[in-house]
């Protein structure tokens, strides 16, 4: 039997939430308390998915309520066939992604790959995981510094380090190449080490933040 790929992000997922499948069920069948359980799970993580993606609370908090509003008229086509809150995310993804295109917004840099004289460029694959940023970082640190990434490196950042999205299917998000997805990903870890570098010496960016305190460094931006 094939044994399903996992993906080896930075951050964890949560597990599955007790009592939440026999809510998708009743939901589905039209209880609205079920729907009303769906939403007090899940408000928060897509809440945070939509304002780490648009960097604006207003923003944000339209598109949440947008969000669960597409579920309520799109759960019946739930089959099951990933996590619940791995489908409601792609929803809420590729919500957040027609909103900016709306905007005329560029959702990626037109930049394909990085190059060779940039200082710090390391010898590796740009999409592969990066230790540096694998090791013990404080929630909100890394909150502030995600939130003052340039949009174009937040997106990638956001959809692949967070959300486990593979770059082939960022690129399709996106409507931009493989190999552009990896450059901004790269480009926006080494943005990232930069930013959390200048908050430990006390010159924090001046962005907002959603984040508490981790139990522990993996579980930061979960």
């Amino acid at each position: 039997m094939t044994q399903e790929k996992t993906n080896p992000g930075l951050f964890k997922r949560n597990p599955p939430i007790a009592g939440e499948a026999e809510a998708i069920e009743a939901a589905k069948n039209g209880d609205p308390d079920a729907f009303s359980k769906l939403y007090a799970l899940h408000k928060r993580r897509v809440y945070t998915l939509c304002l780490r993606m648009l960097g604006n609370v207003s923003e944000a908090e339209d598109m949440t309520q947008e969000a669960f509003l597409h579920l309520f008229r799109k759960l019946g086509s739930f089959r099951g066939e990933s996590a619940f809150s791995t489908w409601l995310h792609r929803l809420t993804v590729n919500l957040v992604l027609m909103h900016l295109r709306k905007k005329g917004l560029n959702l990626v840099s037109l930049e394909e790959t990085i190059s060779p004289s940039e200082e710090d460029a390391p010898k590796r694959d740009f999409g592969s995981r990066d230790p540096m940023l694998a090791g013990s970082v404080d929630r909100v640190a890394l909150e502030r510094a995600v939130a003052s990434l340039p949009p174009g490196y937040r997106m990638v950042f956001v959809l692949h380090d967070v959300e486990g999205f593979e770059h082939n299917e960022i690129a399709t998000m996106l409507d931009c190449s493989t190999g552009n997805s990896k450059s901004q990903l790269h480009k926006a870890r080494l943005k990232l080490r930069e930013l959390l570098r200048l908050q430990s010496q006390g010159a924090e960016p001046t962005s907002p933040s959603t984040a508490t305190a981790a139990s522990s460094p993996k579980e930061a931006l979960a």
